[in-house]
């Protein structure tokens, strides 16, 4: 659990253009886009202030807590994500925060980002599917974009 950083200006837009979008529609859009994206919601709560989400509740896996975390996060007019998830069945390896998430960076690719994470820039498959459906093709990143890496072996 802890606070997660992202960019503000970076993101997928689902607020609309209105700044004066209300909170409960924010918190709806981005339940919406959680649902389209495959996350059950029903255990999930959201709430919202300025540009930081503050998602709570349980989910099943630390994989999907971190999937709920980059949808939010990578939210165009998001730059904060406060994680209160609590996993219901831990699985046995946890990665430590900083390296469950990487932030692109102008000029990454998935190749790149792996060959940096792994050592092996042909692993570069295991973070495109772990960003699923977030990601829909691995050329498809851009800079400020927050990925999910994924310990080997997950």
């Amino acid at each position: 659990m802890g606070l997660i950083s992202f960019l503000k200006s970076a993101g997928e837009k689902v607020f609309g253009k209105s700044e004066e979008t209300l909170e409960k529609e924010k918190v709806d859009a981005i339940i919406k886009l959680m649902q389209d994206y495959g996350i059950d919601t029903e255990l999930i709560q959201v709430g919202i202030e300025g540009e930081k989400v503050t998602i709570s509740g349980n989910t099943q896996s630390v994989t999907e807590k971190n999937k709920i975390i980059v949808i939010a996060g990578n939210i165009n007019g998001i730059s904060e994500v406060q994680d209160q998830i609590i996993v219901l069945e831990p699985e046995a390896v946890i990665i430590e925060p900083e390296k469950q998430f990487y932030t692109v960076k102008s000029g990454d690719y998935l190749s790149k980002i792996s060959k940096r994470v792994y050592g092996d820039a042909m692993k570069y498959n295991i973070i495109f599917e772990a960003n699923r459906p977030m990601l829909k093709h691995p050329d498809k990143i851009y800079p400020g974009q927050v990925l999910i890496i994924p310990a080997l072996g997950d």
